[in-house]
């Protein structure tokens, strides 16, 4: 799939528009993966060795910087896993969303720079839906259905994720269903938020779609979407989620949790959403 001809392309120009600090290049299937100058292969970090060291330095060295106190290990690699998990995500539900295409992304087809906020993938392979021009393109991989597309969603994010998640959950003293809840949360959170952005009704049919998507008991992943609704003081309804694992951000600044952590009661979520929507 050159390039000027990827089925992608598009998907990824709206997810760079929508949210500039993330840019995406398709590569030829001839060129190489960029891995030098700073960025970082996925098959690098997978090898859990000098390249995951220097990964999660970085994250190290931030927590310093911009909270004046250092993270635990454990908490810093959580952190890590976040900062490279939530774009990789992105790369296969944006286009999904989207246009109804899934990349297959192994990590050996993928590289990051994390300084620059730049992505480039070389896809596998697509699935994409029997009517969609693209089914005759080379490398197309035609799913019968939505749900069957939804399974190469989810496939395709496992297929990347499981190696990652390997190298991470020693460091993170995680394993098994608490490294998978991570990743559920990834993939829910990062497409929600991203939606939201254009400010139409993208994020409405966000939630919709990510409920189709994980709707509970889709193994490895842990739990469902876990979308609810709370009412604000004004009647007004003020939308969240259950995340199915912690960032571990309160062991840095315990006064300030997520909106969606575990352990963010209901009357402290509304009233964080009320001044977030105030503001």
């Amino acid at each position: 799939m050159p390039a000027a001809a990827s089925p992608l392309t598009a998907a990824y120009a709206r997810l760079t528009e929508a949210y500039p600090g993330l840019t995406v290049t398709v590569l030829d299937p001839a060129e190489p993966i960029p891995g030098n100058e700073g960025w970082v292969t996925g098959a690098g970090l997978a090898a859990g060795g000098a390249d995951l060291d220097a990964f999660l330095a970085r994250d190290e060295a931030q927590v310093l910087r911009d909270y004046g106190r250092r993270a635990r290990p454990d908490v810093v690699a959580s952190f890590g896993l976040h900062r490279y998990a939530w774009p990789a995500c992105l790369l296969i539900t944006v286009p999904w969303f989207l246009h109804r295409r899934v990349p297959r992304l192994p990590v050996t087809q993928i590289s990051y720079d994390r300084t620059a906020g730049r992505m480039a993938v070389r896809p596998a392979s697509f699935a994409c839906l029997p009517d969609d021009p693209a089914a005759a393109l080379p490398g197309a991989v035609v799913a019968a259905d939505e749900e069957a597309l939804r399974a190469e969603v989810r496939a395709a994010v496992a297929e990347h994720l499981e190696p990652v998640l390997g190298v991470f959950g020693p460091r993170m003293r995680r394993r098994g269903r608490a490294l998978w809840g991570m990743a559920t949360d990834e993939v829910v959170e990062g497409l929600w938020y991203v939606a939201h952005l254009p400010g139409d009704d993208e994020e409405a049919r966000a939630v919709r779609e990510l409920e189709l998507l994980l709707p509970g008991a889709t193994r490895p992943y842990v739990g469902s979407a876990a979308f609810r609704m709370l009412t604000g003081p004004d009647g007004e309804p003020l939308p969240t989620r259950d995340r199915a694992s912690c960032c571990m951000f309160y062991t840095v600044r315990p006064e300030d949790t997520c909106t969606t952590c575990p352990r963010t009661c209901d009357s402290d979520r509304i009233a964080k959403l009320t001044a977030t929507a105030t503001a």
